[in-house]
């Protein structure tokens, strides 16, 4: 695409006949279509951002003449939010090339969600373990034909917006009123005492930049918890890293 890009403008001039002009454009065309289904089908982002700006005006000008012959119509929306916005109409923004076969759509949500559930799971490992599970089962269901298609998509799209927002916050008691208790509580076997024990160990020894390369005032929190957690190293370790992903901290 890009050394096309560059050249696109002067194709008579560098020997090129209209009509050989006109099969290359319809092949980078063809494999830069090609390439944002797979990007999406994958769950990785589809977004021309990526590019700088004159990479994007080559590619608008000279790829990607006609505007009514978009991929989609994602703008700057990843899948899972229109999903969280529009429902199953969502699938209607997709490439028809994935929308027109119910498979071949229903896996590039999965994938999308999938992709979600895994960056978002270091906040609270076990809440996004029980997302992952429903999609499994979801999945599962799926490729049993137990569900229509459109019952299929109904569910899918209250699973999305479950995973996309997070823990309900009306699900807990009222002293477990900041995300970063909740996890806490999530993860210690839902412990409530324990989870706000943590919670001001770790309020009371943090300090300044504790997350920036700085051994010191990172062990410093690790003692903390581990005074809590009678020394339990493993379960130290893994609610370290928890706390470390916890925009409260």
């Amino acid at each position: 695409m890009r050394a096309y890009a560059n050249l696109a403008s002067e194709m008579t001039e560098a020997g090129y006949s209209e009509a050989e002009a006109a099969a290359i454009k319809a092949e980078v065309t063809f494999y830069e279509n090609l390439r944002a289904q797979v990007k999406l089908h994958s769950g990785d982002a589809i977004d021309l951002k990526q590019y700088e700006p004159a990479m994007r005006h080559l590619i608008d000008t000279y790829i990607r003449a006609e505007e009514s012959e978009k991929v989609s119509e994602f703008d700057d929306l990843s899948l899972v939010q229109l999903i969280v916005e529009r429902g199953a109409d969502a699938v209607k923004a997709l490439p028809a090339a994935i929308r027109n076969k119910e498979k071949a759509t229903a896996e590039t949500i999965e994938n999308n969600v999938r992709k979600l559930i895994i960056d978002e799971s270091p906040i609270n490992p076990k809440y996004y373990e029980k997302m992952s599970e429903l999609l499994d089962a979801l999945i599962l269901q799926r490729k049993l034909a137990a569900l229509s298609y459109q019952e299929y998509l109904a569910r899918m799209v209250v699973l999305t917006r479950q995973v996309k927002a997070g823990p309900r916050a009306e699900t807990y008691t009222a002293s477990l009123d900041t995300a970063a208790k909740r996890a806490l509580y999530d993860n210690l076997d839902r412990d409530e005492a324990l989870a706000l024990k943590v919670d001001r160990a770790v309020r009371t020894s943090i300090q300044d930049g504790w997350r920036n390369n700085n051994p010191m005032k990172k062990k410093r929190v690790r003692q903390a918890i581990a005074g809590v957690l009678d020394g339990d190293e493993a379960r130290v370790d893994r609610i370290l890293a928890l706390v470390e992903s916890q925009n409260d901290y």
